[in-house]
């Protein structure tokens, strides 16, 4: 065995061996074959990876609101959970629906998030909220009673108690502008808590309180609809829908949001094909157009000898003559 071996002949035999911190860099010393013995390694490169927060899509709220949250670290959580987050309102029960991604932002609008989740409802906090859906039955009769006292021209239709207990929403319902300060002040006593007074409209009132719809399924605004478009009479016009208004109305009274689900494809094909009274040549001859099939791309053509037969779209040459639209056909 030789004596006197140097530190660098050491290290081919040990391998890499970590040496104190100095100044703020750790040195490790190198196994053959570095011939300085030693090398640096940065401080900046033991620093912990950087964790990026999840975030999910998540719906909250009586009126049924979506919004964008964060999360805590690294938690996840399945779909339809049931979760504290903490929201621009206060602390509310919430359902988680999916994970967030660049297509649910830009379904949303392109907005920030809302707020973040907390953590998942536990028990007590099931049986805390079934404590206060019965207490917004109390806040709603006593809303009522002072309203009546107050002799104010609206109509209460729900109450909306926060799972934190930040503040306590009435919803109500007014043909004009109501001044409720002097009940607010009042309700504010009584119930001890922040008051908020929201006027909503006929279909705010569906979404609230309607379940479910002439279909059998739950009604949209209380789903999926985040905004309620207008519709109008042409829609079901256009989709040859019964006119009867007890058929084509929805538990709002006004005409069904559904109706303007397809209204963009039937106006898409209606104008692909030639308005009614177009006189047109098809492969069975000259005749004019009495009728259209919008969703098929056909329409009905009369020929000089009286017959009316169905034309595919290709199968029309060319249109000689354009017949008039409708006045609000492009409307």
């Amino acid at each position: 065995m030789v004596a006197g071996r140097t530190g660098l002949e050491k290290s081919r035999r040990l391998g890499p061996v970590s040496l104190p911190t100095h100044f703020g860099r750790r040195y490790t010393r190198c196994s053959w074959p570095c011939p300085h013995g030693l090398r640096h390694v940065a401080s900046s490169a033991l620093k912990p990876p950087v964790v990026m927060e999840a975030r999910y899509v998540v719906r909250y709220g009586n009126t049924r609101n979506v919004g964008e949250f964060s999360t805590k670290g690294r938690d996840t959580y399945a779909r339809l959970a049931t979760v504290i987050v903490r929201s621009d309102r206060g602390q509310e029960l919430g359902e988680v629906l999916c994970p967030a991604s660049e297509r649910t932002r830009e379904y949303l609008g392109g907005k920030e998030f809302k707020g973040q989740i907390l953590r998942e409802a536990t028990e007590d906090d099931r049986r805390r909220a079934d404590e206060l859906q019965a207490q917004e039955q109390d806040e709603f009769r006593g809303g009522q009673e002072m309203i009546a006292e107050a002799k104010l021209q609206m109509q209460l239709v729900d109450v909306e108690h926060l799972f934190g207990g930040e503040r306590l929403i009435f919803y109500y319902l007014a043909e004009t502008r109501v001044d409720f300060r002097e009940l607010v002040k009042a309700m504010a006593n009584r119930f001890r808590t922040r008051i908020e007074m929201r006027q909503i409209g006929v279909r705010d009132e569906a979404k609230l309180l309607a379940d479910y719809g002439d279909c059998g399924k739950p009604v949209c605004c209380n789903t999926h609809l985040r905004e309620m478009p207008p519709v109008s009479m042409k829609m079901a016009k256009m989709q040859k829908a019964t006119l009867d208004p007890t058929k084509i109305s929805g538990r709002c009274g006004r005409l069904k949001c559904c109706l303007r689900y397809e209204f963009d494809t039937y106006e898409e094909y209606r104008r692909d094909l030639p308005p009614v009274g177009s006189v047109v040549v098809t492969r069975l001859g000259q005749g004019k157009v009495v009728g259209l099939e919008i969703l098929s791309r056909k329409v009905m053509v009369q020929y000089p000898d009286n017959r009316q037969l169905p034309a595919e779209l290709a199968d029309v040459l060319t249109v000689i003559a354009k017949g008039k639209r409708p006045p609000d056909a492009d409307n």
